[in-house]
């Protein structure tokens, strides 16, 4: 065995795992055509063998982006409140970013969000790092039906 051999065999035994993050479905909106706020969503994929956490998110077309979700205030009215600690994504699994919960949220838009335009987000997570996307903007989608079967909690 070379030496070089042995080092790069060292090296590769010393990583640990990454974690496979994939990003489907994606899409943002406005809250409405002359809003200064929008939202994105997704599904988060974990194809790999180690959980891991989104843990931030920022991007350019907001003053401040968020992980926000939403919450019961009681008497069925709910609230939005952002998630500090982030979402889990589990190995093997995934998290569901969707209208009515779990949520990015960008607030200070630095311009209107159109139908067709894309922004880009930098996702953080604590394991497999920065994920940038380019995310489109479709204000015209409608609300999905909430499957809670596919929700990642």
């Amino acid at each position: 065995m070379t030496l070089k051999f042995l080092a790069l065999a060292a090296l590769m035994a010393g990583s640990p795992a990454m974690a496979e993050i994939r990003i489907v479905d994606a899409y943002a909106r406005a809250a409405s055509p002359a809003a200064k706020s929008g939202a994105a969503f997704m599904e988060i994929v974990n194809g790999g063998t180690e959980d891991d956490r989104l843990v931030g998110v920022a991007s350019e077309a907001a003053a401040r982006v968020q992980l926000h979700t939403h919450e019961s205030a009681g008497e069925g009215v709910m609230k939005m409140r952002h998630v500090e600690e982030g979402f889990a994504v589990p190995a093997g699994g995934h998290h569901l970013l969707a209208r009515g919960g779990d949520h990015v949220m960008m607030m200070g838009l630095t311009g209107p969000l159109e139908q067709g335009a894309t922004v880009r987000l930098t996702l953080t997570f604590e394991k497999a790092g920065e994920v940038v996307v380019e995310v489109p903007v479709d204000n015209e989608r409608a609300p999905e039906a909430m499957d809670h079967s596919k929700m990642g909690h």
